[in-house]
This record gives structure tokens, sequence and C-alpha cells, in this order.
């Protein structure tokens, strides 16, 4: 059953989600017709603005019950089976600006490749560093009050304790821990946004106008196939397997 919490957020989602599409087809036109910088960086800075809003949008709700976001209804199979920490891994987006170089979309400097390679280990690292927070999430599950609440539940059931008191010390230590890990996976889950906020800003500060309209077109064609091909199979049982690789060699740019 999904919770109001994630009722809520799925219309959210699929609006949104609506919403890039129509930034998606501005940037394909944009790209085509060519605009001043100025105009350029009008659009960027809407289309950074709607990934602002879904962050934003996020954790209010994460908030309410955290949950929902580790095994969220409103996406596909396909879309969950690439899902790192309820989100896109951040280093994807370094694919996208090798796939815009190859194709010849982008002519970065010697400088801007400098620039991005030292964000790239950078955010490497920091990957690695809510994969670490995440592995303390896990191991704490087994910490001291949840040994307690297993000692206390096996006394009740050796009739040690008398059962009233029993199982309300048992609901209070269920309440505690429960809390604790709850607010764990929240930092765990923002941290990660952190990260993907931070990955798709730094890019942006790199390349100029012209090349942030194709590397966010990327970005949105990314997402938005991903999530079409994602619905189509769980429409579609026995559908061929999908390989991600084709859409950033074919498809994107």
């Amino acid at each position: 059953m999904t919770s109001p919490v994630g009722e809520r957020f799925s219309e959210f989602f699929d609006k949104w989600i609506c919403q890039l599409d129509g930034y998606l087809q501005q940037l394909v036109r944009v790209s085509r017709e060519g605009l001043s910088e100025s105009e350029n960086q009008t659009l960027v800075s809407k289309l950074t603005a709607h990934y602002k809003e879904y962050y934003t949008v996020k954790w209010a709700a994460a908030h309410e019950d955290v949950l929902v976001f580790y095994c969220p209804v409103w996406l596909s199979k396909l879309e969950n089976a690439y899902s790192w920490l309820t989100g896109w891994k951040p280093s994807m987006i370094f694919g996208v600006v090798e796939s815009m170089r190859r194709k010849s979309v982008a002519e970065l400097t010697e400088e801007q490749v400098r620039k991005i390679e030292q964000l790239r280990v950078k955010i490497k690292l920091e990957e690695e560093k809510v994969e670490r927070e995440m592995e303390r999430q896990q191991v704490a599950m087994a910490d001291r009050k949840v040994v307690e609440l297993v000692r206390t539940a096996r006394r009740i059931r050796n009739e040690e304790l008398v059962v009233v008191v029993g199982n309300h010390q048992v609901e209070g230590l269920v309440e505690v821990a429960l809390k604790g890990v709850l607010a764990g996976l929240e930092r765990v889950m923002k941290a990660a946004d952190c990260v993907r906020l931070k990955a798709l800003k730094g890019v942006l500060d790199v390349l100029n106008p012209s090349q942030s309209l194709d590397f966010l077109a990327g970005i949105c064609m990314l997402q938005i196939q991903i999530r079409k091909w994602g619905q189509n199979r769980d429409n579609q049982k026995g559908s061929n397997p999908i390989i991600l690789g084709e859409l950033h060699n074919n498809v994107i740019f």
C-alpha cells in the first residue's frame, strides 16, 4: 500500500517530469536556432531552478516519511535498478560530458578538461564517503539498542516480566531504535542529493552557456528516455533487455 507521502510525491514527480520534457524541447529548439549568451544563460537558470525545486519538495516529503524514497513506487523497475541512494549516481554526468566530446557536440578547452577531471575525482571521493555512511547506518541496525530490544522481548516470552509493563518497554525501545534508523537514512539521502547537486553545479560552472545547454539537454534526455524505456518494459513483459550504453552512444547527441 502506498503511503500518503508516496502518493503526493508521485503526483508531484509526474508533473515535474512533464515539465522537464517541456524544457528538453526548448533546449533542442534553442540548440538548432541559436540564441544570445544571455538568453542561453536564462534558460540554463530556469532548468537548474527546476532541479532545485525537485530536491526542495523531496527533502520536505522525506522528513515526513523517508522510507518511501528507498522503495519509490513512482519509478519503473529499470529506474529503480539504476538508482543510487534514492537518485542518479553523480559520476554519471561525467559520462554525458565525455559523450558530448566524442560526438563533437562541445569543443572543450584544455583548461575545461582539466577542471572537469579534477571535479570528477572530487565527486568520486564524495560518493565513497556517502557509501561509507550508508554502510555505517546498516551496521548500526545491530547496535546496543537493538540487542537490548531482543533481550527484553525474550524476557517477556519467558514471563520474567509482567506482560503489560514489558510490552510498554518494548514499544519504547522500538520507537527509539526506529527513530534513529530513519534519521540516519534521511541524512544519507540528503548527503547523496548534495553530491548530485554539487556535481551538476560543478560541471555547469566549467562550461560556457552554449555548452551548458547541450550538457543539460543530454542530462534531461537520459533521465526521460530511461523513464520511458522503463515504463515500456513494465507494460510489455518479455521485451528484449535494454542496454543503457546505447543511450549514451546513439540517442543523447
